[in-house]
């Protein structure tokens, strides 16, 4: 049998490219001239062997360019993801006690909704679970239902940003490098999927118990202030803001600076440096203005998966009023 080469790397408009290189990198089927051969390519079965196959030349791919978007192939459901990122053969991350604001329930497998949150919300720019004791290394994403119109999953280089604020706002950096951020959060008991920062504290510790709460949040490095309406105040850090990515050799800006500005949580009163200190609300702004200038935004495409390097990758989202469904995998 003739051998193919198993992908193809396209350009699409909405990429951008840092010293040559493509940011995402987007990989499509070989091009063939025969239609049986064309459906053979695009199917999943086909693309999880090329997977196997072409892990070396994946992970290489993933490492230089930080994100790459698999496009054109015939992926459906969430088994055909479970799958695909099954054949990748990287250690699954329990979600069990996670801190994501928004909160997942579980769809097959390895495979969630990517959060809970209406698709009009907007989420801000975020290394995902940058909180917890152990962020995952890699994302995934798969678009099952398209929207028509806005629901992008915005990406930027994480070094990127770290050097545009850096060379903005030297002292602002040092500071943050210094002390690192506290996060403060007022989360109610249950959860309430209409706005950001709902997801309440049984559903976080998966108990309705304070003390066995309270338990798992010491391991997890939060402490908790408990309040008289039955909600409690989550306190996390001094967190480190700006790492050193060693397989990279560069400083990337690994925080989540946007805050929640709802029930009380105000961004100025949810993030303060590791002294106690008040962020300046203008370099703030500012900081969400460069994540915003350097992002890459690409509409969905139903079937498209997106493998983001969460150490070297922010995310966001945007909002949409179509229909939208986007399912995530998290990997160790």
């Amino acid at each position: 049998m003739e051998a193919h080469h198993p992908f193809t790397e396209i350009q699409i408009p909405q990429q951008r490219f840092y010293n040559s290189i493509p940011f995402p990198s987007v990989l499509s089927p070989n091009p063939t001239t025969t239609t049986t051969t064309t459906a053979v390519q695009c199917s999943v079965s086909h693309l999880i062997e090329t997977i196997k196959t072409q892990k070396p030349f994946l992970d290489s791919l993933l490492h230089k360019t930080g994100a790459v978007l698999i496009r054109g192939f015939d992926i459906k459901t969430a088994k055909d993801f479970n799958d695909v990122v099954e054949a990748f053969g990287y250690e699954e991350l329990s979600y069990v006690g996670s801190r994501s604001p928004a909160g997942r329930t579980n769809v097959v497998g390895r495979v969630f909704t990517a959060n809970e949150l209406p698709p009009d919300q907007h989420i801000g720019f975020h290394h995902e679970m940058s909180e917890a004791p152990e962020p995952p290394s890699k994302l995934f994403f798969f678009c099952e239902v398209a929207p028509t119109s806005g629901g992008e999953t915005a990406i930027v280089l994480s070094h990127v940003v770290h050097e545009r604020i850096r060379h903005k706002y030297p002292e602002f950096v040092e500071k943050l490098e210094e002390h690192g951020l506290i996060y403060s959060l007022l989360v109610g008991a249950d959860d309430d999927h209409s706005y950001i920062g709902s997801r309440g504290w049984k559903s976080t510790f998966s108990t309705e118990d304070k003390s066995v709460a309270e338990e798992r949040a010491t391991k997890m490095g939060i402490r908790l202030e408990w309040m008289v309406d039955g909600g409690v105040k989550r306190i996390t850090g001094p967190l480190p803001v700006i790492m050193y990515d060693k397989s990279r050799q560069q400083k990337i800006w690994f925080t989540n600076m946007v805050g929640w500005q709802v029930a009380g949580n105000g961004p100025c009163k949810t993030i303060t440096f590791g002294d106690g200190k008040l962020l300046s609300a203008d370099i703030r702004c500012e900081c969400l203005k460069i994540l915003e200038e350097e992002c890459v935004a690409i509409p969905w495409q139903e079937g498209d998966v997106l493998l983001i390097d969460n150490w070297t990758v922010l995310h966001s989202r945007r909002p949409t009023n179509s229909p939208r469904r986007v399912l995530a995998s998290l990997c160790k």
